[in-house]
Formats: structure tokens, sequence, C-alpha cells
């Protein structure tokens, strides 16, 4: 059995989604970010040293990282969503999964940061504004005709993006990025999204 330890409105829904996807048998450790602070409770850190969310415990083993979580299981359950090693997909599958907590969070966790600063965040909102533009543009022209980012079906990379793909549509950008909101639309509409939505909170904070 798969232990994934799951913070509220975060990042850690990807997993759940990406288990319910592999049909795999999990189950959830819950907490709850501080209803004042918004932050991640202190019994992460019982877990973990940063404190931080998503980890799973598989094999007497703690993994944490999100993307180091979506290798790990679909090199294990769901070999399907990972292309051959050495192929031009696999190249790109790397770039994305990296891309995903990378450079598309940087600007998504600045607006995040900068906008509780009020009136004194004011002149840092134009150079993130231009960032978020260029990665969520970029995101947007790499989806192929099939409405996927590496293969023709949902792969590791879909999983990864999917969270910046929703943070785009929350900030209201879905008719500069037509594109990535139908690819969000099709993420939702897929059962095993679902599933993972009752199964934890699927709603995204940032």
């Amino acid at each position: 059995m798969i232990t994934v330890h799951h913070l509220n409105r975060s990042r850690s829904h990807r997993i759940l989604w990406l288990l319910e996807e592999l049909n795999q048998p999990y189950s959830v450790k819950p907490y709850a970010r501080d209803a004042k602070t918004n932050l991640a409770p202190p019994e992460l850190l019982d877990v973990h040293p940063l404190g931080k969310s998503p980890m799973i415990e598989l094999d007497g083993k703690l993994i944490a990282e999100s993307a180091a979580i979506v290798e790990v299981l679909c090199t294990r359950f769901g070999p399907q969503m990972i292309p051959q090693a050495g192929s031009d997909a696999h190249i790109r599958h790397l770039e994305l999964m990296h891309f995903a907590e990378g450079s598309a969070m940087t600007p998504i966790l600045l607006n995040l940061y900068v906008s509780r600063l009020g009136d004194a965040g004011a002149p840092l909102h134009p150079r993130i504004r231009s960032e978020l533009d260029s990665h969520y543009r970029y995101m947007n022209d790499a989806l192929r005709p099939s409405g996927h980012f590496v293969l023709d079906d949902l792969s590791a990379a879909d999983i990864m993006l999917s969270f910046p793909a929703e943070i785009a549509m929350r900030q209201g950008r879905q008719a500069d990025f037509p594109e990535l909101a139908k690819f969000v639309e099709m993420i939702h509409a897929r059962p095993a999204y679902a599933r993972a939505t009752a199964m934890g909170d699927g709603t995204i904070d940032a």
C-alpha cells in the first residue's frame, strides 16, 4: 500500500490523480493548512526536514519532490506514461518534467508572494506578468494536436504540467491561451481526476 502525505489545496493533488490513473491502491495521510497563515502544519516536519507535501511512502521508503514521485510511480506502475529512454520524446519528457517545478513555478510563486505586499510590490508586477505570459505561452504552444504535451495520450508530463496550467486558468487566462484552457478542461473531465478530488481537497492555492 502506498501512503500519500497530502496537504490540502496543494500540488499533492497531482499525486492522488496519478495513482487513480494508475489504478493503484493507496491511503491518504491528510494535513491541513493553517487557517491564518495558509502555511503547511508543523506536523509535516516530523515526516521530512523540509516539511512540505507531497511525499509518499513506498516499500518502506519516503520519497519527496513531485517530479521524483511521478517518475518513480510511472516507472514502476505506468511505464506507458514515460517515453522510451533515448528517444527524442524522452528528452522532451525530461525537459518538461523539470520545467513544471522549475521555470514554470518561479513566476507563479513570485506572483503569489508579491501580491501580498500591496503597494510595495507594485514595481515588480510588470516583470512578473511578463514572465507569466512567457511561460504560459510556452506551455500553450507546446501542446500537441492530441491535446497532450509529450505523447498522444496521458503522460507523466501532463500530470506535472497540470498544476501551472490550472493556475493560468484560475488567473483568467483562458482567452489568452486557448489550447491550455482545452488541456485543463480535458484533464478535469477524466474520471480519475474526479476520484482524486473526492479523495483529497482538489482545490489549488497559488
